[in-house]
């Protein structure tokens, strides 16, 4: 890693939220992702464009972005494909992950999230919660009634960290039976998965999404081009928990 220059503390640095579809930022929002899936976490992108992280996905999505007023860099960004854009993709990205025949039969309509990552340098708790903010902001304006997306946890250590992380959530935040779904390549089984007495260490975006109500929708999936394990995570927007409610729905309602 390569020395920097101090830098002003986090809380004072301006920063602000944009839904787009520009190209120009959709492009840094490509950056970032392929900075920190590929770079720093050695994801198998297939990149054809040398440092950019593209797909078919990204034309019909609406991209939301956290920038750096004082200096111009985004850092921060996740995506989002309302359900009455995925005929023009085939459907939603994680359909390729998950049998997700149950939640077609859901009432109302479904946005799936995805491509979420922070710059190295932001990963605090204001930054995230802006990140989320915009989110609850685009579910109220586009009458989103159910959220879904993969959350991903590192294979980095060969899957023992991913199985407790996986084990962990199911326990504490499972979702009902109407929400549950089969993945399409299973986690390898671990010889052994004893219960430890150390803590599980919960990735932060993980957690930002348990803090919301979201829950886990089953066994986690095997993603082999990022090389980790994917939980599908669901969440009922009229069941946001209530004091992050309050607090990011505030400005859309």
């Amino acid at each position: 890693m390569t020395a920097q220059t101090a830098r002003a503390p986090r809380s004072a640095r301006r920063l602000k939220t944009d839904v787009t579809r520009c190209p120009e930022q959709i492009r840094a929002a490509q950056q970032l992702r392929y900075r920190v899936f590929s770079e720093e976490y050695g994801s198998d992108l297939g990149a054809e464009t040398p440092g950019i992280d593209a797909d078919a996905f990204d034309a019909a999505c609406d991209h939301l972005v956290v920038t750096d007023t004082e200096t111009g860099e985004m850092v921060a960004t996740t995506r989002v494909l309302h359900q009455s854009r995925t005929r023009r993709v085939g459907g939603f990205y994680s359909a390729g992950e998950f049998d997700l025949t149950a939640l077609e039969q859901l009432p109302g309509t479904v946005a799936e999230l995805g491509r979420t990552c922070v710059h190295p340098d932001y990963r605090n708790g204001a930054t995230i919660s802006l990140l989320w903010a915009a989110v609850a902001e685009y579910l109220v304006a586009h009458g989103v009634d159910y959220l879904i997306g993969c959350a991903s946890i590192s294979m980095s250590d060969g899957g023992l960290k991913a199985w407790r992380i996986a084990r962990h959530l199911q326990e504490q935040y499972l979702a009902d039976d109407a929400f549950r779904v089969t993945p399409l390549r299973e986690l390898p089984h671990l010889t052994h998965t004893s219960a430890s007495d150390r803590p599980v260490d919960v990735p932060a975006l993980i957690r930002a999404y348990m803090r919301l109500g979201a829950r886990v929708c089953g066994e986690p999936c095997w993603d082999p081009d990022f090389r980790c394990a994917d939980l599908l995570v669901l969440l009922e927007v009229n069941r946001l928990a209530d004091r992050y409610s309050r607090h990011f729905l505030r400005r859309a309602s």
